[in-house]
C-alpha cells in the first residue's frame, strides 16, 4: 500500500489501547543470555514480576476484547520482560490471538530493547504488526529506526507509531526518539493533517512533563512537544508508567489529550495499579473529532474485566476536506 491511502471515514471508530503486558516467560536461557543488565531484569522478574504480571489476567483480557469487539487494538510497548529471543516468539503468538496483523498495531518499549541486539530481533518477528501504509520506497535504508514512524490508516484515523525503545544503562529505563525520527514525524503529521485524518500517536514513554522520573523518562520529550505544538496531533496514547493518566500536550489552537494505561496483565499487588485498558471511540462531530474513553478494569473477585468509567471530550481542530494523502513522506 502506498502513501495515497484513502482517508475513508466511518461513523465511529474504536481503538482498544493496552500496554505493558509483560506477557512472556523468560525460559531456555543460557548463562551468557543473562549477563549484564539482563541479570537485573531476570532477578526483578523472579522476585516480583512473575507474581504481578499474570497469564490469567491476559486470558481475561482476550475474553473481554472478544466481547467488546473494538475496530482495532494498539499495544504501546513492553511486551517482554528482558528481551530474550524466546520471549519475542511468545509475543508473536500472543499478538496473533489479539487479531489479524492489519487489525493490531504495536510499538516497542524499553523492555523490548533491553540490550542492543534486541530491537532488530523483535522488529523481525513483529514486523507485520508494524507494517506501514507508506510506500516502502519512502523509507531510507539503514538501522531499524527507519521503520518508524509508521502510518496505518484505519477508518479515517491515522495511527502513527513512534519508537522510543533504546538500550539503557543498568537501573535506567529512559527512551529516545532521535532527530531523524522526529524529522520524519513532523513531515508525517503535516501530511496527515492535510489529508483530514484524526492523528493518533502511539508511543511507549509518556511525553508530558512530570509523569515519571528522569531515570525512566523520555530524553527528548521537549523536542517531541515542539513538533506537535507546530504540526498538531489529535491524541497521544502511551504506557510505561503502569498507571492510569490523562495529561495534555500543546497543539495549535489548544491542547490534545495524552492518555496512559496501566499494565494490562497486572494483579495490582501492593501499591500497584490493577490491570486496565481503554476503549477509545473516535467520531466526527460538527466541532471536529469527538473522543469517548471507556476504561475497563480487571476485577480480581470475578476474574474478568468490568466497566470502570467513561469520559467524552472534543479534540482540538477541525478536519480537512481533502480526501487522501497527496505525497510520500521522505
Amino acid at each position: 500500500m502506498n502513501a495515497r491511502t484513502s482517508a475513508r471515514t466511518t461513523e465511529s471508530f474504536t481503538l482498544a489501547h493496552l500496554s505493558d503486558p509483560h506477557l512472556s516467560t523468560p525460559t531456555g536461557m543460557r548463562a551468557r543470555d543473562v549477563m549484564g543488565k539482563r541479570i537485573l531484569g531476570y532477578l526483578s522478574w523472579r522476585l516480583h514480576r512473575r507474581t504481578e504480571h499474570r497469564g490469567e489476567v491476559l486470558d481475561a483480557l482476550l475474553a473481554d476484547l472478544a466481547e467488546q469487539r473494538p475496530d482495532h487494538v494498539v499495544v504501546t510497548g513492553d511486551l517482554t520482560h528482558i528481551g530474550l529471543p524466546d520471549e519475542y516468539r511468545q509475543v508473536r503468538a500472543w499478538l496473533h490471538k489479539l487479531g489479524a496483523p492489519s487489525s493490531v498495531s504495536v510499538v516497542p518499549g524499553n523492555h523490548d530493547a533491553y540490550v542492543r541486539s534486541a530491537i532488530p530481533r523483535s522488529l523481525d518477528l513483529w514486523s507485520e504488526f508494524m507494517d506501514s501504509d507508506l510506500d516502502a520506497s519512502c523509507r531510507s535504508e539503514g538501522s531499524s529506526d527507519d521503520a518508524f514512524p509508521y502510518l496505518r490508516v484505519r477508518g479515517g484515523v491515522g495511527l502513527i507509531g513512534v519508537s522510543t525503545a533504546r538500550p539503557s544503562l543498568p537501573f535506567l529505563a529512559t527512551g529516545t526518539i532521535g532527530p531523524d525520527q522526529l524529522r520524519r514525524l513532523a513531515l508525517l503529521l503535516a501530511e496527515t493533517r492535510e489529508a483530514g485524518l484524526c492523528r493518533v500517536i502511539l508511543i511507549h514513554h509518556p511525553t508530558s512533563r512530570g509523569e515519571t522520573s528522569a531515570r525512566k523518562g523520555l530524553v527528548d520529550s521537549g523536542e517531541f512537544r515542539a513538533v506537535v505544538a507546530r504540526e498538531g496531533v489529535e491524541l497521544v496514547l502511551h504506557g510505561h508508567t503502569h498507571r492510569a493518566s490523562w495529561t495534555t500536550v500543546p497543539v495549535p489552537g489548544g491542547t490534545a489529550p495524552s492518555i496512559g494505561v496501566p499494565s494490562s496483565s497486572a494483579m495490582g499487588n501492593g501499591r500497584g495499579w490493577r490491570a486496565r485498558y481503554n476503549l477509545c471511540s473516535l467520531r466526527q462531530a460538527a466541532e471536529g473529532w469527538e473522543l469517548t474513553v471507556t476504561t475497563r478494569r480487571f476485577d480480581g473477585h470475578e476474574d474478568r474485566f468490568v466497566h470502570e468509567s467513561e469520559r467524552t471530550v472534543v479534540l482540538p481542530g477541525r478536519r480537512s476536506e481533502r480526501p487522501a494523502l497527496t505525497a510520500p513522506v521522505a
